[in-house]
């Protein structure tokens, strides 16, 4: 209440009423200035001065009859003058109102382009970075600015997309040496009359690297995949099945850690990548259970938004997080209370590349501190079909 009274009285001063004050405010003064000059004017030239009455011979008393019609004249001339100032201001005040409707139009005209501008500038973001502004028209100040604009565009365009080739491209580079290990491994296990215990256990443990750095790698492909913002081939795809697979596959951990998982799903589908929305799931799902205390809970929760948008919600039980630090959590390596280096409970990408694949889709991914504990993971996402939900315990 109090931020909509200071609202009313204190308006916020934009442009477009600043430059409406200034248009305003000289149309004013013109009109002011105009007015007075014709004020001057006439009672110079249209009244004049009414005459003086002169003694007459040897000193003799002005004519009688001749200072009635001074003095009448006189008073005529003082009405006209006070009608005439009175009709001055009534024209002022319509001008006053006539010049801050004059200025409202003409500053909403000369900042039109500048709107558009910034509309255009809002909407691009790096998952559209190949869309320019193109203004076209005459080349003012504003045709400089848009051009601009396009110009940084272009080199931001041309950053984003050497960085993701690079990450892509080393991706696929490192594959070939770990292959290179993998076969080696495997050699000298084959080899015959056996080979020491030391070895075989050094074997296990140089292959879960291995299969460590495989999915690191893939981390890396699906991000630079999803970070590229465009899903060529968008198809109608049901999110139900993708979530339940994602906890079916998940069922070894949550059994093994005894987790309760409650879901209310909604049978909707969404327009995109089948392959990223999958991803997306699992790794959600696979977050809220690895990062779960023994005998917690997971509740899912798949339901239409607002009639254009559907929103999977995943609340995780756990210990009380900062909300600060659950805020970057959806930037690559960002973990809570780990280092980046040393890390046995994943890579710090599974979240980022959940904000990622989102993000390419229309959609969004928001964290929360819960209150009780744990996490809350809501992503939104437009929805083709947001029918009724259906309630499941497991």
């Amino acid at each position: 209440m109090h931020q909509l009274i200071a609202r009313v009285l204190r308006p916020r001063l934009t442009v477009r009423r600043r430059l409406t004050l200034i248009y305003g405010g000289l149309f004013l003064i013109c009109g002011a200035a105009l007015l007075a000059v014709t004020y001057a004017l006439f009672t110079r030239f249209a009244f004049g001065f009414p005459p003086k009455p002169s003694f007459g011979p040897n000193g003799a008393p002005p004519d009688p009859t001749l200072v009635r019609y001074t003095s009448l004249l006189s008073r005529v001339r003082n009405h006209d003058l006070h009608r005439l100032v009175i009709g001055y201001g009534i024209a002022l005040a319509i001008m006053a109102l006539v010049s801050g409707v004059l200025g409202w139009l003409v500053a909403g005209r000369v900042l039109a382009p500048l709107r558009l501008i910034t509309d255009a500038a809002d909407r691009i973001s790096e998952t559209n970075l190949h869309e320019r502004l193109a203004m076209t028209g005459p080349r003012d100040e504003l045709r400089l600015l848009a051009d601009t604009i396009d110009r940084l565009l272009e080199r931001l365009e041309t950053a984003f997309e050497a960085q993701r080739r690079f990450v892509a491209n080393a991706s696929h580079e490192l594959r070939t040496p770990l292959g290179m290990m993998r076969t080696t491994l495997d050699v000298a296990i084959a080899k015959p009359g056996g080979v020491p215990a030391q070895t075989r256990e050094l074997d296990a443990e140089l292959r879960v690297d291995l299969d460590d750095a495989d999915e690191l790698l893939e981390s890396f492909l699906t991000l630079a995949r999803a970070q590229n913002g465009r899903v060529g081939d968008r198809r109608p795809v049901a999110l139900e099945p993708l979530v339940t697979d994602a906890l079916t596959a998940r069922a070894q951990e949550i059994a093994a850690k005894q987790l309760t998982v409650e879901t209310q799903l909604a049978a909707v589908e969404v327009a995109g990548s089948a392959t990223l929305l999958e991803r997306m799931f699992e790794n959600v799902i696979e977050n809220a259970v690895r990062h779960n205390q023994p005998a917690g809970a997971v509740k899912l929760t798949l339901a239409p938004l607002d009639g254009q948008h559907a929103r999977l919600t995943v609340d995780s039980s756990g210990p009380q997080l900062d909300p600060y630090a659950v805020a970057q959590l959806a930037q690559p390596f960002k973990r809570i209370g780990q280092d980046r280096i040393g890390s046995q409970d994943g890579h710090g990408l599974g979240l980022s590349i959940v904000a990622a694949i989102a993000a390419a889709h229309d959609g969004s991914l928001d964290l929360h501190a819960r209150a009780e504990g744990g996490l809350r993971v809501e992503i939104t996402l437009p929805a083709v079909t947001v029918p009724q939900l259906a309630p499941v315990l497991r």
